[in-house]
């Protein structure tokens, strides 16, 4: 299997939102779209799923036209896409239909995803008991009452939960293609990893993923290629790991025991910054690296740490935005 996607482009009166888009995914794995606000990421995938216009290219999978009815497709929007008032059960159910899913067979899905994602008590409701505290003596003594907690809708769910049920509504299908923008939008730490973990076993079974994030170290851990987007353009593209070696090992994270800026200076690297002898340091390469590391243990300064490393997805993502805004 494979996608491809050719110069995809839109216009909206004179404002181009998207121009000339095109990568390839020949393998499973995730490829991340990544932009500045209004760069055209949610245009893009909006356009690759047929929920809008294109004023060129095209989209293929497998050498054919990109289609629901030719692709299991999973697609978590940015936007919250349930019906307020109804039942998350109904609604699950309903979408799992609009994909193929059975409703008996939804049904088993659902209640796997519920607990995987902690929102049955959401979907089903609880049982609580409720102790009473005794007025009197012997009153209410050894006995409790039974409180039912009724099924949530969907506006009565904070933002995070709302999101887990859309989430879910992406995987009841089991997509062979899952298209996440924004994913990791309103959830806590803890719910934060706990899509992780799923987006993580979604690739152990061998899934193309598509992930729009601001979240850099999120895109960092999961995405094997990339594309940046600024203002409608592609500004920098291809294989994360061939990128950052491209850059060379240039930053350098160091902790001492003692002020060591005047061996900073005099190896010509440049503070980046600095915190209770915690300093980052742009260096010109592994060498500078290895000569100021020299200086120190010649001086007998007690090293805590020293990590020369390739420059993050973050920052290679500000240099790249920051060069393109001024070459503008």
């Amino acid at each position: 299997m494979s996608l491809s996607v050719k110069n995809l482009s839109k216009k909206y009166g004179e404002k181009t939102a998207l121009e000339n888009l095109s990568f390839e995914m020949e393998k499973p794995g995730v490829y991340a779209l990544l932009g500045t606000n209004g760069a055209g990421k949610t245009t893009a995938i909006r356009m690759m799923l047929n929920m809008l216009s294109r004023d060129s290219g095209e989209v293929l999978w497998n050498e054919s036209p990109l289609d629901t009815a030719t692709c299991n497709i999973g697609y978590l929007a940015e936007e919250r896409g349930l019906y307020p008032k109804y039942s998350l059960l109904d609604q699950l159910i309903y979408f799992a239909s609009l994909r193929g899913v059975k409703r008996e067979e939804a049904k088993k899905r659902i209640h796997y995803w519920a607990r995987r994602l902690e929102v049955e008590e959401y979907l089903y409701g609880m049982q609580s008991k409720i102790s009473h505290t005794p007025q009197k003596k012997g009153l209410f003594s050894g006995r409790a009452a039974a409180k039912s907690a009724k099924p949530k809708k969907a506006d009565q769910l904070s933002k995070g939960n709302q999101q887990k049920i859309q989430f879910m509504t992406a995987l009841l299908s089991d997509p062979e293609l899952i298209i996440l923008d924004e994913p990791m939008s309103g959830l806590d730490p803890v719910n934060t990893d706990l899509f992780r973990q799923i987006i993580h076993e979604e690739i152990e079974k061998g899934k193309y993923l598509i992930m729009s994030s601001h979240q850099m170290a999120t895109v960092e851990e999961f995405c094997t290629d990339i594309i940046i987007l600024n203002r409608s353009k592609t500004i920098l593209q291809g294989n994360l790991n061939e990128i950052k070696k491209s850059y060379g090992r240039v930053n350098l994270s160091l902790k001492t025991e003692q002020d060591i800026t005047t061996y900073i200076e005099a190896s010509g690297a440049t503070m980046v910054s600095e915190k209770e002898f915690e300093y980052e340091i742009k260096v010109s390469g592994e060498m500078q690296a290895n000569e100021l590391l020299g200086a120190l243990i010649a001086k007998q300064i007690p090293i805590i740490r020293f990590d020369l490393r390739e420059p993050s997805l973050h920052e290679i993502f500000v240099t790249k935005v920051g060069e393109a805004n001024e070459s503008a």
